[in-house]
């Protein structure tokens, strides 16, 4: 009987360095996503105040421009879900969190984000009865415009169901981390920022914001 090859089978570390990696994508995926809702709401914007202008100054209105930031304000919103639970910045009540045991806190975090994920799951499924219902039914929004309903809540659900694949990433890497006894990660990953980490990040963006001034 032949034994399987030395190659075959990844070991522990490279089953976690390859869920590291898939994450570090995800994530690179999600600052594309939130740059492109970001884009979405300025353009929503310029839409409203091009229509206020217009209808003070010319005497005319586009039509639609508050229906139409309706909509990107739903898509930016889901399409930011993922980035900002990555970058750990949804809030969490942390009275009790800050003086608790670090293992204790590990698996408080992990918690939170089973949590989320179980929220965000059944969040997508009803969000995407109501696309399907949408399409069958082929609704439109009673509007001048009469926009098919099913292409924004298409683009919302994909957001949602985008948010659901990263929660599972995390809640997948965190539980490797929790199970090795790799707390820190645990905490990196769906943990509480500290106050000292969010003052860091605020001055390396306004190191950032020196040097562009500077160039």
């Amino acid at each position: 009987m032949s034994l399987p090859c030395k190659g075959f089978f990844m070991t522990q570390s490279e089953h976690f360095r390859l869920l590291g990696g898939i994450l570090r994508r995800a994530e690179s995926f999600s600052r594309v996503a939130v740059w492109a809702g970001g884009a979405l709401t300025v353009a929503s914007v310029l839409l409203i105040s091009f229509d206020v202008l217009a209808r003070k100054f010319l005497g005319f209105t586009t039509g639609g421009a508050d229906e139409l930031s309706s909509y990107a304000f739903a898509i930016s919103t889901s399409w930011a879900l993922a980035f900002a639970t990555l970058q750990r910045a949804n809030v969490r009540v942390d009275v009790l969190y800050q003086h608790m045991p670090v293992r204790v806190a590990a698996v408080l975090d992990w918690i939170s984000l089973v949590a989320m994920a179980i929220f965000m799951v059944y969040l997508t499924y009803y969000a995407y009865e109501v696309v399907q219902a949408s399409w069958m039914q082929k609704s439109t929004a009673n509007t001048p415009l009469a926009t098919p309903l099913w292409i924004p809540q298409g683009l919302w659900v994909l957001g949602l169901a985008w948010m659901c694949v990263t929660v599972a990433l995390m809640l997948a890497r965190a539980s490797a981390a929790l199970v090795t006894g790799d707390l820190e990660l645990v905490k990196n990953i769906c943990g509480v920022r500290s106050a000292q980490e969010e003052a860091d990040e605020e001055a390396a963006a306004g190191e950032r914001m020196v040097r562009g001034d500077a160039a």
